[in-house]
């Protein structure tokens, strides 16, 4: 708003390129974090829903980029990025650098996670009733906080994510400050080395950054491409949640389990919005993460190989 006002001071909106991959090294880091020796031992009895999950991703994820390159005539890169279903503060981050136009990337997966963000507690309204509104509040009461986290955990955060960067780089492995950090989280999580718990302020901070420096890029663009780019964001929305609720609903009715805790481990609504509505709502958290965790690991390691030909700006 402020730079659509005053042309003047557009220039100086934004945000720095290196504070950007610091926002990067941390949510990979705390997103290796949900990878717990408890929840692998637990996933032996996911496999079906896991593999449904899968499925949903691959076929959600064609729908949307046939749509966005057929229809809407976008380029590979900046159609790919928004036609993923997840991970959209990393997604948004790296976008940056292989398209021009990111702020529609970000307004396709923003008009998403909105959606899921927006409808979840509506929908648990309907199935729970009053009593699992009520149960959500005190859910919410327990929640972390950042001020009680000792300082060795932040430190601990920093030392993760900066040496997982230096050692993908040193073996060259793609996307270094996002695959290094992660995979290194991983393995400190799983071998049981380390316990990071989710930072939801960090969270807060990356969404803070990502949202404001996409203010700033979409002051300078005309409002048409904008209403153009929301109503791609609406489209692609309905086409990945709906792919994903119709998948999770039949993966409920033939493996008996809650249909609101399996549409929580589906739907594409961000990993960190939709594992804190599972807390709040009181579902099995480890559930819920461990299914967008490996989608998200599904689609990150996926990302070399999609964007294969395509150079960095």
């Amino acid at each position: 708003i402020v730079g659509g006002l005053f042309s003047s001071v557009q220039l100086w909106l934004g945000a720095p390129r290196w504070f950007y991959k610091i926002i990067v090294l941390g949510l990979a880091t705390i997103i290796g974090a949900s990878f717990t020796v408890e929840v692998l031992q637990q996933a032996r009895a996911w496999w079906q829903t896991v593999l449904l999950m899968i499925v949903a991703t691959v076929i959600a994820t064609v729908l949307a980029y046939v749509y966005l390159t057929k229809l809407r005539r976008q380029p590979h890169a900046q159609a790919l990025l928004s036609a993923l279903p997840g991970g959209q503060a990393d997604i948004m981050a790296i976008a940056r650098d292989y398209t021009d136009k990111d702020y529609l990337v970000a307004l396709v997966h923003l008009c998403r996670v909105v959606t899921v963000f927006v409808s979840m507690p509506l929908m648990l309204a309907l199935v729970g009733g009053p009593e699992a509104v009520a149960n959500s509040y005190e859910k919410q009461s327990d929640l972390p906080r950042l001020i009680d986290l000792p300082a060795l955990t932040l430190v601990q955060l920093a030392l993760v994510g900066a040496s997982g960067f230096l050692i993908a780089r040193a073996l060259r492995v793609p996307m270094p400050h996002l695959l290094g950090p992660l995979i290194l989280s991983m393995l400190l999580h799983v071998t049981d080395v380390l316990h990071l718990p989710r930072i939801y302020e960090f969270v807060l901070l990356a969404q803070l950054y990502i949202a404001g420096s996409i203010g700033a890029r979409l002051s300078r663009v005309p409002i048409r491409e904008v209403m153009g780019g929301l109503a791609d964001g609406l489209v692609t929305a309905v086409l990945l949640i709906g792919c994903f609720i119709l998948i999770a609903l039949a993966a409920a009715m033939v493996l008996d389990i809650s249909p609101v805790q399996a549409i929580l481990a589906f739907i594409p609504g961000g990993l960190y919005e939709v594992t804190l509505l599972a807390l709040i709502f009181g579902f099995d958290l480890a559930f819920v993460a461990f299914h967008h965790t490996l989608r998200i690991l599904l689609i990150f390691f996926s990302l070399p190989m999609l964007l294969k030909g395509q150079k960095p700006l």
